[in-house]
């Protein structure tokens, strides 16, 4: 089961405390195999990273 779906998680890049869960502590974004997220969570996960990181409310790694 997708981690996103079970705990009801809202992928949106205003909650970057979310976006956090699903970053390594330098900043990457973790593979689906870690994350356990399904493919189309994953990529709205990486779209949704990558929108925190152009506004500065996640760091660039």
């Amino acid at each position: 089961m997708d981690k996103i779906k079970a705990h009801n998680l809202v992928i949106d890049y205003k909650h970057p405390e979310v976006l956090r869960r699903f970053v390594t502590e330098k900043g990457k974004i973790l593979p689906r195999r870690i994350t356990g997220t399904s493919a189309k969570n994953q990529r709205r996960l990486v779209r949704e990273i990558k929108r925190a990181r152009a506004i500065a409310l996640l760091p660039i790694g």
